[in-house]
């Protein structure tokens, strides 16, 4: 992630979870056209249980984390 990308992440992290949601939305919008619409329907059917149960989420750096360790274990 470069440093311009972390610090957006930074300040949407920053932001109520409805605006976080907003931010979402937005950006999956300009990426709809490269979306099936089964893909879009389960962005949204995600999103819809990480509005339900937030305390399930994970910050988005941990999850990364666990990416590039996993990773780095295969090679």
């Amino acid at each position: 992630m470069s440093a311009m990308q972390a610090q957006v992440m930074e300040q949407v992290d920053k932001l109520p979870f409805k605006e976080q949601r907003e931010v979402f939305e937005k950006l999956r919008d300009r990426f709809d056209d490269e979306l099936t619409p089964e893909q879009i329907a389960e962005l949204d059917r995600r999103a819809e249980r990480a509005l339900a149960h937030p305390e399930r989420c994970r910050p988005l750096d941990d999850v990364v984390a666990d990416i590039e360790k996993r990773f780095r274990a295969t090679r």
